[in-house]
């Protein structure tokens, strides 16, 4: 375990503040979250099953916001949520046993893959529909997938999550989201076991990070400054490069 000072819990918090911001108003701020925990000197998987803390955090906050508006479908949430876990038990697996430069490496590589559908909004684009679910049977065994994925590394899995529920499964942005941020809870809660079994977690740093991840997600919600979006994208994805290029080729 790393040792926990005032000033990484300080770091780490404006982190998670920065990142909930992010995801509110220009979307993958999880992304700046990792690489600084590296660089503070935290093992590839202790910061992999870290980030999972405020993860949670930000859905379990989310599905609250929903469930107030009157958004909810718990059985089909509890479905797709089942798969999920399933294939994120999985995923974390492999997630765990990922450190040092190959850990470095599949991030970067992942950074620069999600950095590039984040600029061409590749399979991105909304699908009008009528709202009702379709294609369940496939819907939920690319949710095992999907799982995988998030159990793994988590970053980005919303761009995996959203085209199955809208494009694949016919639900409209506003129900995806809606399933989205509860089958993300569950098996994020289900990888930070597999990681909380295998690595020593830093609750600490951890907590620090959730919370500055909610307070993030409000500030960004209730953010009248909509000018500086364009601004606020251009600085992220420059930084973003940035570590991508650092994880890559320098040590």
């Amino acid at each position: 375990m790393i040792e926990v000072e005032l000033w990484k819990v300080g770091l780490l918090f404006v982190a998670g503040v920065a990142s909930g911001w992010i995801n509110v108003l220009a979307g993958g701020g999880s992304m700046l979250v990792v690489p600084v925990m590296l660089f503070m000197g935290m093992p590839g998987p202790v910061a992999n099953g870290t980030n999972r803390i405020g993860v949670i955090a930000q859905n379990v906050a989310a599905i609250g916001g929903f469930f107030r508006r009157g958004f909810s479908d718990f059985r089909l949430s509890a479905t797709l949520a089942a798969c999920g876990g399933f294939g994120a038990f999985f995923g974390a697996q492999v997630g765990v046993k990922l450190d040092g430069i190959w850990f470095d490496r599949t991030l970067a590589i992942i950074m620069i893959c999600i950095l590039v559908i984040m600029l061409t909004g590749l399979g991105q684009k909304p699908k009008q529909t009528d709202g009702k679910p379709k294609n369940l049977l496939l819907g939920h065994f690319l949710f095992v997938i999907a799982g995988f994925y998030g159990g793994f590394i988590q970053i980005g899995v919303g761009l995996i999550q959203l085209p199955i529920l809208n494009r694949v499964m016919g639900l409209d942005l506003v129900r995806a989201n809606m399933h989205k941020v509860f089958v993300a809870m569950v098996f994020s809660f289900v990888s930070l076991g597999v990681f909380a079994s295998q690595v020593k977690i830093e609750w600490a740093l951890g907590l620090a990070l959730a919370a500055g991840y909610a307070i993030g997600g409000w500030l960004g919600a209730n953010s009248a400054v909509s000018k500086g979006e364009a601004l606020i994208k251009k600085v992220f994805y420059l930084a973003l490069a940035g570590m991508a290029i650092k994880l890559l080729f320098f040590r």
